[in-house]
């Protein structure tokens, strides 16, 4: 966890006649006052940055700033209660370790304690300043009162005025002092000498810790089962005072106890053999820790970490890394990762801008850019030779993360450079290493000069190797991704030519997983004066969907154009699906478009019913004869059915992608489409396509592929 950061100074830079300007800390005091309104346990309050989508974490209250380290500073879009409840403007309630592990996951990660937790924005209703988030012991209701909703939104609202008025007057507001108990000077007293000799004949261990975990109290038999001196232990913190203890579980252990007000314990090993028993006993000012020897420990051997092992890092270091992972897990394509890290990694490690990029073809390639104005900047990066010595080749080709704290080093280092963004003053390369192999490095640029200590080398170091992970991730779903739109848009018609007396228009969405590529098709066929129309849908999403419904289409065409019948076409290219032996079947429907006589017959095999909309904007579900699905008898018959297609009829023929969509009921979902083309069915026919995919909910979560085809009967002349 590491020392606690240093105090600021209070930050009202004039005065004025309320808080701040009478040189009391607004901040703080706002935020203990809300905290005793609603007897919250910890708390902090967020001040929106100057001239970025960013929270800057101004004051905490009840527990140590480290506890909250990974969340300094957060992104205005990054998944995180503060975030939201920014940008929804509403309280988000988050009512207990269940709820945070399946609504923040990434925080449930580094914060796996029962508590709960309120967060607020505070805002005008022209302006937004910050956010306050307070939160309670795993004990607490996981539901807010009535009482507590309107404290803690009365509150905000009162923090907010002052802010405003502080904003009028130009009075600017940074970091204050958190609130925490005062440390505690060496003495080792309990306050009162008979209460200290009663303590120090107890026979087992009795050590207090205060809220940064430093130990303000240790009695004699506490400092021998330790096995360091009492005065050694006062004023440190026992996994740096005793380093048997120096392991990240055991620090986590008094993490868990002060977030979630629960006694907690743990055993350990004290070289060489000896099994300690810690409990801890909670309060809102600290911990008192009973010691003594453990009985049983011999059975828990190899289960605990070894007390001569390398020492492992600090736990905050440990869990910003891990939140950082978690997000980038999401990230899909190479935009994505690169918004991530914008949106995530930057404001964590206080990066104002960045670039990623790749190398093809012996040269770097940018892949992606956030913070830059001027997009001339970046481009010094693209097409750069990896042969060439600067900082962006030099560290892929070796592997080496680079760091410059100010703009005379890095020209010192580089004279001549070609790919230093002017405006900034310090940089951070990192190697981008993923399966052994470089496939990228990232660019973080600072605003003002920036040193970076070892610990914070380590932790970018650590963040490269996830960015990369993610990158190559997302390198090869763009490959894959552009491979199945190729491959889709080749099997499909690029346009569509209808016969006289008939408008058309077609709509293909790809399903939103996997390859994104699929079997669903559709055709026009010009054979006039008559024409042909089929749509339907190859089981399974991979290429071997793609290539038989392509296949299919090849033959529907070839059927329709030697002059089969509806009922022929189906049954030959049936026949066909068969003779492939691909082990898929497929959904199909096949109708024979006569417009002059106003007329068309259809054949369907297993295929979703289309929908006519008369020109009065009634409209009906067609009850079609039909055969079953394609591929799976070869002597099936396929009847057909003849429907009247009055001037100004609609006819929507769909994949079952439309409707279908998990917990909605198939009649409810043709219903609903039924009412969207009553509704719209007088628009222009590409309107209406856009219109009937844009508001299907099957549609928008897109399960499976959906495909669309729309003919309109147009009026004589």
């Amino acid at each position: 966890m590491g020392s606690p950061p240093a105090p600021v100074e209070p930050t009202v830079e004039e005065p004025a006649a309320d808080d701040a300007g009478s040189g009391r800390p607004l901040l703080s005091l706002a935020l203990a006052s809300m905290m005793e309104e609603v007897q919250a346990h910890s708390g902090g309050v967020y001040l929106m940055a100057a001239d970025e989508p960013v929270l800057e974490m101004a004051v905490t209250a009840g527990l140590p700033r480290a506890f909250a380290a990974p969340w300094e500073r957060v992104g205005l879009s990054a998944p995180i209660p503060v975030a939201e409840a920014v940008r929804e403007r509403r309280l988000v309630w988050v009512g207990g370790e269940e709820d945070m592990a399946r609504r923040y996951p990434r925080i449930a990660v580094v914060l796996p304690y029962p508590f709960v937790l309120a967060a607020l924005p505070v805002a005008t209703a022209d302006t937004v300043y910050g956010a306050v988030y307070v939160t309670w012991p795993g004990s607490h209701p996981t539901v807010p009162s009535d009482r507590e909703r309107q404290a803690l939104t009365a509150a905000c609202e009162r923090l907010a005025v002052r802010l405003d008025r502080a904003a009028r007057e130009n009075r600017a507001l940074r970091a204050e002092p958190d609130l925490l108990t005062a440390p505690v000077s060496g003495a080792g007293t309990l306050g009162t000498v008979e209460a200290a000799r009663m303590v120090a004949r107890l026979p087992y261990g009795l050590a207090s810790l205060d809220l940064h975990g430093r130990v303000a109290f240790a009695n004699a038999a506490a400092a021998e089962l330790l096995g360091v001196q009492a005065g050694e232990l006062l004023g440190t913190q026992p996994w740096v005072s005793v380093p048997w203890l120096n392991d990240p579980m055991y620090e986590d252990r008094y993490r868990a106890a002060l977030i979630s007000q629960h006694v907690t314990s743990f055993v350990a090993l004290k070289p060489p053999g000896d099994w300690l028993s810690f409990r801890m006993y909670p309060s809102r000012t600290g911990l008192t820790t009973r010691i003594t020897r453990a009985r049983a420990a011999a059975e828990m051997v190899g289960a605990l970490p070894r007390a001569d092992a390398a020492a492992s890092p600090r736990l905050v270091t440990i869990s910003q890394v891990l939140s950082l992972a978690g997000a980038l897990t999401e990230a899909v394509g190479v935009q994505d990762v690169v918004q991530l890290v914008a949106d995530e990694v930057a404001p964590a490690v206080g990066s104002q801008a960045l670039v990623i990029l790749g190398s093809r073809g012996g040269r770097l390639h940018v892949l992606g850019h956030r913070g830059y104005d001027d997009p001339q900047v970046v481009e010094r990066f693209d097409g750069i030779p990896l042969a060439s010595r600067t900082p962006g080749t030099h560290v892929l080709n070796t592997g080496v993360p680079a760091f410059f704290e100010s703009r005379q080093q890095l020209e010192r280092l580089y004279p001549g450079r070609r790919d230093s963004p002017d405006g900034f003053a310090a940089w951070a390369i990192l190697p981008l290493i993923a399966s052994g192999r470089p496939v990228g490095s990232c660019v973080l640029a600072y605003a003002e000069p920036h040193a970076f200590p070892a610990d914070e080398r380590a932790v970018l170091t650590s963040l490269g190797g996830l960015i990369a992970q993610a990158l190559e991730r997302a390198l090869l779903y763009d490959a894959k991704n552009q491979l199945a739109h190729g491959l889709q848009a080749a099997l499909l018609p690029h346009s569509l030519t209808p016969p006289p007396g008939v408008e058309a228009a077609a709509r293909y969405l790809p399903a939103m997983h996997g390859m994104e590529i699929g079997g669903d098709f559709y055709d026009l066929v010009p054979t006039r004066p008559l024409a042909a129309a089929v749509i339907g849908d190859v089981q399974g999403h991979n290429v071997t969907a793609a290539g038989l419904m392509g296949q299919i289409r090849t033959g529907v065409r070839a059927f329709t154009t030697v002059g089969q019948a509806p009922e022929e076409v189906m049954r030959s290219t049936n026949r066909l699906l068969i003779d492939f032996g691909a082990d898929l079947f497929a959904s199909c429907l096949y109708l024979r478009l006569d417009p002059a006589q106003g007329r068309a017959v259809m054949a369907r095999a297993g295929h979703p019913p289309p929908l006519l909309r008369r020109p009065d904007g009634r409209v009906r579900v067609l009850d079609l004869a039909g055969g079953p699905l394609l591929g799976i008898d070869a002597e099936a018959t396929y009847p057909t059915t003849e429907v009247s297609l009055a001037p100004g009829s609609v006819l929507a023929l769909y994949t079952d992608g439309l409707v279908e969509s998990p917990g909605v009921d198939i009649e409810d979902a043709l219903v609903g489409l039924g009412e969207l083309l009553a509704e719209n069915g007088d628009q222009p026919l590409d309107r209406l396509a856009d219109t009937l995919v844009r508001h299907s909910a099957a549609a928008q979560e897109r399960v499976d592929d959906v495909a669309v085809l729309l003919l309109r009967a147009q009026p004589d002349g």
